[in-house]
């Protein structure tokens, strides 16, 4: 049982952030699409294609069973994650709403997603014949739910301060914008700094948005900066 089914949203925060997502995906494909996973798949590939950086952008499927919210998001089928974003990304070609190439690095061979449009066709293509190179793919492992998650309420008042309103709230929004794994980070890297202070932890959550954080798959926060 998915055990946040019960739970009320309760509401977009101040600081949302918005993700193009191309008209007919909300139009005609939403009434074909009838596999949820293909769905989730399609539209968080989407979301994470628009913080990528340079040209062309894609996704590797590594990344993609790698990714927590995704991974969360189809933990409860009968299938594992990992495989459910493989046969989502597998349909979502197949439709043709998003484009697929196929490049060897290391002896491994990787699969490269994009939105499907005429322009990344091309670039894919570059990609695949070795024309355009994409440099080190990362490969990182599938995702799997860790067993103690951690409370970044908590981890704030140990190693920051008092826990005010206003910084609760401050929290609760940096929950809907980044993973909980993210947050405890910035909090450790604060305090490894001596920089005290939710402004600089912020901060710090924001440049990762901004710049990138190993491709979308936080890194491990430390457990000697955060006392639990």
């Amino acid at each position: 049982m998915n055990r946040n089914q019960d739970k009320k949203y309760e509401g977009f925060p101040r600081k949302v952030r918005y993700v193009p997502v191309p008209a007919p995906l909300l139009d005609s494909l939403l009434e074909e699409i009838d596999d949820l996973a293909e769905l989730k798949c399609t539209l968080r590939a989407i979301a994470m294609l628009h913080v990528k950086k340079g040209h062309p952008r894609f996704v590797t499927l590594g990344e993609l069973q790698a990714d927590r919210t995704l991974a969360r998001s189809l933990a409860q089928c009968e299938d594992s994650a990992a495989q459910r974003i493989e046969q989502g990304m597998a349909k979502a070609v197949r439709r043709g709403t998003i484009a697929v190439a196929s490049v060897e690095e290391n002896g491994t061979r990787q699969q490269l997603f994009t939105l499907n449009t005429e322009t990344n066709r091309g670039a894919l293509e570059k990609v695949a014949q070795g024309v355009t190179s994409v440099g080190s793919l990362p490969v990182p492992e599938p995702w799997v739910e860790p067993e103690d998650t951690p409370n970044i309420f908590a981890l704030y008042e140990q190693n920051v301060g008092m826990l005010s309103p206003m910084i609760a709230d401050e929290l609760r929004e940096a929950e809907e914008l980044y993973p909980v794994e993210w947050i405890a980070e910035a909090i450790g890297e604060a305090v490894g700094l001596n920089k005290r202070s939710w402004r600089y932890i912020s901060r710090i959550l924001e440049r990762w948005e901004h710049e990138g954080r190993g491709h979308g798959k936080p890194g491990r926060y430390s457990k000697k900066a955060v006392r639990y």
